[in-house]
């Protein structure tokens, strides 16, 4: 699971710098058009950021508050998974 997130969290890193460098291509371009299109991937790339930190702070404040249900849901998640992952063999 920590792998897929690990790749997730890239897949959107890289998606973020290849929007900063195509905003950055087309600094100098001032059709309306191209205008209208940077603003809406700066927004998007705006309210993604604020989202993301926003269920991180979510997520710490709840782990921080209830730390050993924190622990024993991971737990329980952890011998679920582990269990149905035996089964498929």
């Amino acid at each position: 699971m920590k792998k897929h997130t690990a790749a997730v969290s890239h897949d959107l890193e890289t998606l973020a710098d290849d929007a900063r460098a195509l905003l950055a291509a087309t600094a100098d371009v001032a059709e309306e058009k191209v205008v209208a299109a940077r603003k809406r991937v700066e927004d998007a790339l705006e309210n993604v950021h604020d989202q993301a930190l926003a269920g991180v702070k979510a997520a710490d404040k709840t782990i921080r508050t209830h730390p050993y249900e924190s622990i024993g849901i991971a737990l329980g998640v952890g011998a679920l998974i582990g269990y149905l992952l035996g089964r498929r063999n």
